[in-house]
C-alpha cells in the first residue's frame, strides 16, 4: 500500500509517499525558516498562508519523486493534532479533498505519535525498536516521557509543567539574538563553549508526584534574567552561555527519563521530535550502556510527512480510517501537566 502523507502542523510544508509503512519513496519538506527568521520564531499567520501557497506543489513533487502518478496512491494520511490550528486546517482540508476526489481512504493521525514512529522508518528490521519501550518526545511544543506498548498505545508518564524543551532553546536564543532556529544554533555554538562556565539550576519539583516531569521556566529565567548569579568564570563568551544552558537543559530531560527507566524496568529508549537531533542528547544517551537507544535519522527528527504516512499505514492496515468530519485540534489532553 502506497500512502501519501501530509504534514502542516507548524511551519514545515511536507508531503511524502511511504510504501507498506516503512519504505520511504519520497519525502519533500519545504521550510519556512527564512520567513520566520526576522521574528526569531514562528508567526502563525505567515505559517498558514505559506502552507496554503505551497501544499499543492509540494504534494505534486512528492508524488513525482516517488515515480508515481496520482492514481497510484492508495490512501492519504494527515496530521490533525496537535499544532497551530490554522496550519493544521490547511493540511487536513487538502487531504480530505484529495481523498474525496480520488475515492480513497484517509486517516487523521496524531503528530506526536508520528514522531515516536519515525525511528521505525528503516529497511533493516533489526534496527527497529520493539515494543514495549520508553518514548522521549522532545520538540518546540511538547516534552513527553511515555511508555509505548504499540504504535497507538502510549501511557504518559511525564511531561513539562511549563515550557517545552525546544521552546526554552528558542526563547534563550531569541533573547540573546543567537539566531533562528534556536535549538540548532545553540547546539552549534555549544561545541565551542565551556559548559561549566555557568552552573544553572535544576528544577526541584518536590511537591506532588512529578518524578518523571520536567520544567524549563526556571532555567530559562536564570539564563535570561539572572545570568551573573550563576557565573563560574570571568570573560565568558556567548558560546559559554549556550554550552552551559544546553548542558543543564539536557540533564533536566535525562534525570526524568532515567527515573522512568529505573522504575519501569524498560531498557529501550526511543527518541523523537526536533530536539532529538541535539548532539549532546544523542551523546549522553549513547553513553548509557545499560540502555538501548533509538533515534530517527536527522532528516526525520523535525516535522516531516514520511512519519505521518508511515504511522497512517498502520491504522489503515488494521482497517481503520477517518470520517470527513474530523476536526483539527491545537492541543491534546494529557500532553502537559500542572504543578503541583
Amino acid at each position: 500500500m502506497k500512502v501519501l502523507g501530509i504534514e502542516t502542523s507548524c511551519d514545515e510544508t511536507s508531503a511524502a509517499v511511504v510504501e507498506d509503512g516503512f519504505k520511504i519513496l519520497s519525502n519533500v519538506i519545504a521550510t519556512q525558516i527564512p520567513f520566520h527568521a526576522p521574528w526569531n520564531g514562528v508567526v502563525p499567520e505567515i505559517a498558514s498562508r505559506k502552507h496554503t501557497e505551497w501544499i499543492y506543489t509540494v504534494t505534486k513533487e512528492a508524488i513525482e519523486k516517488a515515480n508515481l502518478k496520482i492514481e497510484n496512491i492508495d490512501a492519504v494520511a494527515v496530521t490533525s493534532r496537535p499544532g497551530l490550528l490554522g496550519s493544521l486546517l490547511v493540511g487536513l482540508s487538502f487531504a480530505k479533498a484529495f481523498s474525496w476526489a480520488r475515492n480513497i481512504p484517509y486517516i487523521a493521525v496524531d503528530h506526536m505519535l508520528a514522531h515516536l514512529y519515525a525511528p521505525m522508518l528503516v529497511q533493516n528490521i533489526d534496527q527497529r525498536p520493539e515494543y514495549p519501550f520508553l518514548g522521549l518526545l522532545v520538540s518546540g511544543g511538547h516534552t513527553i516521557i511515555c511508555r509505548a506498548d504499540n504504535f497507538d498505545d502510549i501511557t504518559i508518564l511525564g511531561t513539562t509543567i511549563d515550557d517545552a524543551a525546544g521552546e526554552a532553546f528558542d526563547k534563550v536564543a531569541k533573547y540573546y539574538n543567537f539566531g533562528y532556529p534556536g535549538g540548532l544554533v545553540i547546539d552549534k555554538m555549544a561545541r565551542n563553549g565551556d559548559s561549566d562556565a555557568f552552573r544553572f539550576p535544576m528544577p526541584s519539583l518536590h511537591k506532588g508526584d512529578h518524578r518523571y516531569d520536567v520544567s524549563y521556566s526556571g532555567i530559562k529565567n536564570a539564563v535570561i534574567n539572572q545570568l551573573e548569579t550563576f557565573k563560574k568564570k570571568n570573560n565568558y563568551t556567548n558560546n559559554d552561555i549556550a554550552a552551559s544552558f544546553q548542558k543543564t537543559a539536557i540533564e533536566i530531560l535525562l534525570r526524568a527519563l532515567f527515573n522512568a527507566a529505573e522504575d519501569t524496568g524498560l531498557s529501550t529508549i526511543v527518541a523523537g521530535g526536533g530536539v532529538a537531533a541535539n548532539s549532546l542528547l544523542r551523546e549522553r544517551l549513547t553513553e548509557q550502556k545499560h540502555l538501548c537507544c533509538f533515534f530517527p535519522p536527522l532528516d526525520l527528527c523535525g516535522d516531516n510527512a514520511a512519519m505521518i504516512a508511515g504511522l497512517g499505514y498502520q491504522y489503515l492496515a488494521r482497517g481503520e480510517n477517518s470520517p470527513l468530519n474530523v476536526i483539527a485540534q491545537a492541543r491534546v489532553s494529557g500532553f502537559k501537566k500542572k504543578y503541583p
